[in-house]
């Protein structure tokens, strides 16, 4: 009776068991255990074992949003941490960076093996050898004041700062650079985002950056088989190669551009580079100014690069669904080291629904791109707190059974989630652009909404 009972429970909530399974494939006691020996630094295990300590910050992200109190007092109740939360939380603010940075790159990487492989992408046929990351900086906000030091000081606090790669193609995070200090511009973090990136990404490399990335440094980072496509900022002098014919054209939605050659720096610059120069003009807006070292305009078409550049914004998207969605408004400490920490868990918990919504257009034969992610991930809460309502851990883990190997896995869920389905999760079309309203300043500063909607009534009448 109580193995029929489990049954119907994995029956009725498919996106939570395809989302448990994931987890206990990529947040095995093995894995982390893995992942604490290679990156721990300084940092050592005792009583809190790194993977207890995942699973701490994972109860106070999605069952407490951010409340590392409630999280901790509860596992204490259960007999789960047998310390005190202080012990807990102290854990939490010494979290060494290399961990953090280790732990996100070292459940993506795993992730990436069970990643569905025949899915559609709106990267262009043109650069699909290529793996296009998108590339931003990321401040922590919403620092609260708990330390003694803050106490006494007005004015808004940053945790940690972070300089993020996003595989353009799949969605997924795969890996950050961090340092304590929040105020940090971005630049100086990426070498060592690209040296993560060239030890578990192969081949052909895009990177795909906005203008704060644009000066002469950057090129010179880049080693054989890496390019970049940058928006271009006025701080960098350009000079144009008068031998090269500019290109011109128009893309899909008929706005016209022209791309020519030139270097970028100035003449006599060691770090001067010869790039080739894309502007898109905007009918009310400035135009966007590429410059990359994709020199080929054949090989890899003006009109397919402003499409990968488009796709630039994803990451800011990224940003603000992890801030919004997976509590990193709440922050558990107030520790640069733990606010780092948590992003970490925060973007694995994106790459996990990512790689479920991935799954999800595969059986569908979209692209991931039509899928809100939003609504997939409001759906698989709901399925998760039903599951935790009414199956408890020992129920779990008799469920799940022992973790599939990758290939098993990826097969499984393909099965498990092709019936799951329902338009509910496609994206709304966009509609048409509206220019923004000059709002009307209220006498007074406020009224009352019937007030709004009387006048209405009698400018409606004399019209």
């Amino acid at each position: 009776m109580e193995m029929e009972f489990q049954r119907k429970v994995c029956q009725e909530l498919p996106l939570a068991e395809a989302t448990l399974r994931l987890a206990q494939f990529v947040l095995s006691d093995e894995h982390l255990g893995n992942v604490f020996e290679r990156h721990r630094g300084a940092s050592y295990e005792k009583i809190i074992t790194f993977p207890l300590f995942v699973r701490l910050i994972g109860d106070a992200v999605l069952e407490h949003e951010g409340n590392g109190h409630q999280a901790f007092t509860r596992a204490i109740e259960e007999g789960q941490l047998e310390v005190s939360k202080q012990a807990a939380y102290g854990k939490l603010q010494r979290v060494p960076l290399s961990l953090s940075t280790g732990f996100l790159a070292d459940t993506a990487a795993r992730l990436q093996q069970v990643f569905p492989t025949t899915i559609a992408s709106h990267v262009p046929a043109s650069l699909k050898d290529f793996t296009v990351t998108n590339i931003d900086g990321k401040k922590l906000k919403h620092l609260q004041k708990r330390l003694g030091v803050a106490r006494s000081v007005k004015g808004k606090l940053y945790g940690g700062k972070l300089v993020v790669a996003m595989d353009q193609s799949t969605g997924l995070v795969l890996a950050m650079e961090a340092v304590l200090d929040g105020e940090t511009s971005d630049a100086p973090l990426v070498p060592g985002l690209l040296k993560q990136l060239r030890e578990r990404v192969s081949g052909p490399r895009l990177y795909v950056e906005d203008r704060q990335f644009c000066d002469l440094v950057q090129p010179g980072l880049l080693e054989e088989g890496e390019y970049f496509l940058i928006r271009y900022h006025p701080k960098v002098s350009y000079h144009c190669d008068s031998s090269k014919r500019v290109q011109k054209g128009r893309d899909a939605e008929g706005r016209s551009w022209q791309e020519e050659w030139g270097w970028l720096g100035k003449p006599g610059d060691p770090r001067r580079v010869y790039v080739r120069r894309i502007t898109l003009f905007r009918k009310d807006d400035e135009p966007v100014i590429l410059v990359t070292n994709l020199l080929d305009a054949t090989a890899s078409p003006a009109e397919d690069l402003l499409k990968v550049y488009r796709h630039r914004w994803d990451i800011e998207k990224l940003f603000q669904r992890v801030t919004e969605v997976f509590s990193l408004r709440e922050l558990i400490s107030s520790t640069p080291q733990a606010t780092i920490f948590q992003a970490a868990y925060c973007f694995l918990l994106s790459n996990l629904v990512a790689t479920i919504r991935a799954y999800l257009a595969q059986n569908q034969d979209i692209e991931p791109e039509a899928i809100s992610i939003y609504q997939v991930q409001y759906d698989l809460e709901r399925e998760l707190v039903a599951w935790n309502e009414l199956l408890d851990e020992t129920a779990t883990l008799e469920v799940l059974g022992e973790p599939l190997t990758a290939g098993r896995l990826r097969q499984y869920l393909a099965r498990r989630l092709k019936g799951a389905w329902t338009d509910r999760w496609l994206k709304t079309l966009p509609s048409k652009h509206t220019p923004v309203e000059r709002k009307k300043y209220l006498r007074g500063g406020h009224t009352s909404i019937h007030r709004l909607l009387t006048k209405s009534k009698r400018i409606k009448k004399t019209c």
